[in-house]
């Protein structure tokens, strides 16, 4: 049984629901036809249509700064546009019963929208019930358009079926109660041969508060839902072909990776990897299930196989990473830095502001920390003011070249750096696992340090060694044919 994860822009519109239709499809009938597989499924986990998850937050900022006409104009095309594209749904009577779910979850986030207007607050708790719509509403148009195309679909409601703490905006799922309500509410219908549709980032607690897992969350919902199910694969299925060895909206022609391993598509999209969420791989791993990233657009597409493992390559490099709006704080005592406990309660500051840190150096008298997570940085900066002092350093960004040629090759780590050239480096780290090495960087450089260290490990023709590779000066380009 394979879990098929579709994000926003696969779900944007008539067209791209169609495509998606297609595509299920056919997982369907290639299912049918293996002899001896698990001829149930796919289970269908679908994001917000694309742009709306946003339009939400927007609402809720407009509510909770007593704008609720604004709110409720940006809701009432909210509503426009879930209607109009419920016309993917043939059937009429479907359709009708679509549409009336549709205008009562809309009535209801009407209601929460004036509510707040008069609070002039937003808590996180009602910040998740309104995010959450984009998911509930999206899953029942694309259940009813596949049952309205012959592939007879079950909704699944999130909220009964991923169980969360009650962290509010980040929650984290509980296994054991997730995997109970999975096995209730989505084991019947694989079983009487439905294909179960469900929203990703939203969850609820045991008492029931809707709760949503984060931005990027229908991810982890996929995975969650691959794990506690026994899935056979995870698709996530999105508008690239696959992991992409730089950033496309940087580097003009980055390469599709045809096999990552689960280590190194964990750090790839932790640190900016923006076709997989950094959490989606966890549960994957822990079960030892395949993910694979396709494209809904070009379904024909061969795209990224994540597993254990991965065969040899020749390129010393898997792929760069990039992160920009990164903040760096340095935190200088030298007073207290060879203290015992210092370094323990300096982390314990970022701890308790729910703020994580990426990149951490030390010297002899100061520890430099990155973070991308500005909303509590001030109150971070006055905790730790109180000993130690502080300063901030903003428009920087993180680079992260990834591959297991670095664990073979010593040297490499320093071919990288010299690929960089005369761009100044802030902080340098290599991980433990010394599958990366990690730098900060103003992020004005970042086009051209991308450029460089792409053209120096990636636009050579493959025939060229790792060796080879090295020896090209910095920012050179070949003139090879891509694969």
């Amino acid at each position: 049984m394979v879990v098929m994860k579709f994000g926003g822009t696969s779900v944007t519109d008539r067209s791209a629901i169609e495509r998606l239709i297609a595509i299920v499809r056919a997982q369907r009938q290639a299912d049918a036809q293996q002899e001896g597989g698990d001829a149930r499924g796919p289970v269908v986990v679908v994001s917000a249509l694309a742009g709306v998850t946003d339009r939400l937050l927007g609402i809720a900022a407009e509510a909770g700064a007593g704008d609720t006409e604004g709110a409720r104009n940006n809701l009432r095309e909210l509503r426009q546009r879930h209607i109009d594209v419920s016309h993917v749904v043939t059937d009429v009577t479907h359709r009708a019963h679509v549409v009336e779910f549709l205008n009562h979850e809309l009535d209801e986030l009407e209601r929460i929208v004036h509510a707040l207007g008069v609070l002039r607050e937003v808590s996180p708790r009602w910040l998740d019930a309104l995010a959450a719509a984009g998911e509930i509403l999206s899953s029942r148009i694309v259940a009813a358009a596949l049952s309205s195309h012959g592939l007879m679909a079950a909704w699944i409601d999130a909220r009964r079926a991923i169980v969360t703490d009650a962290e509010h905006t980040v929650a984290a799922p509980l296994l054991p109660e997730t995997t109970a309500a999975l096995m209730r509410h989505v084991d019947p219908p694989l079983a009487a041969g439905r294909l179960p549709v469900i929203g990703g980032f939203v969850g609820a607690t045991t008492a029931g508060v809707t709760t949503t897992l984060g931005r990027g969350g229908s991810d982890y919902s996929a995975a969650i839902v691959g794990s506690c199910l026994g899935a056979a694969e995870i698709q996530i299925w999105t508008d690239v072909d696959g992991m992409l060895t730089a950033d496309p909206r940087i580097v003009a022609e980055p390469w599709v990776v045809p096999h990552l391993s689960f280590a190194e598509a964990s750090e790839l999209a932790y640190f900016g990897a923006k076709v997989l969420h950094p959490s989606t791989i966890l549960p994957a791993v822990a079960r030892n299930i395949p993910v694979r990233i396709l494209n809904s657009q070009r379904p024909q597409a061969k795209g990224t196989l994540i597993t254990s493992e991965r065969p040899a390559s020749d390129r010393p490099l898997t792929a760069i990473a990039s992160k920009k709006q990164v903040t760096v704080v340095d935190i200088t005592s030298s007073r207290m830095l060879m203290a015992h406990g210092f370094l323990r309660r300096l982390f314990e500051v970022f701890e308790r502001h729910r703020t994580p840190v990426d990149v951490v150096t030390t010297s002899e008298v100061s520890v430099s920390v990155t973070v991308d997570d500005r909303r509590r940085l001030a109150a971070i900066v006055q905790t730790l003011s109180e000993f130690a002092e502080v300063a901030c350093e903003d428009e920087m960004a993180i680079v992260c070249a990834v591959g297991e040629g670095l664990r073979r090759d010593p040297t490499l780590v320093g071919e990288v750096l010299l690929g960089v050239g005369d761009v100044p480096l802030r902080m340098v780290s290599q991980a433990a696992s010394r599958r990366n090495v990690t730098f900060v960087i103003r992020e004005g450089s970042l086009p051209t340090v991308l450029g460089r260290l792409h053209a120096r490990f990636f636009d050579e023709g493959r025939a060229t060694t790792a060796t080879e590779a090295r020896r090209q000066p910095s920012g050179a380009t070949a003139t090879a044919e891509r694969p």
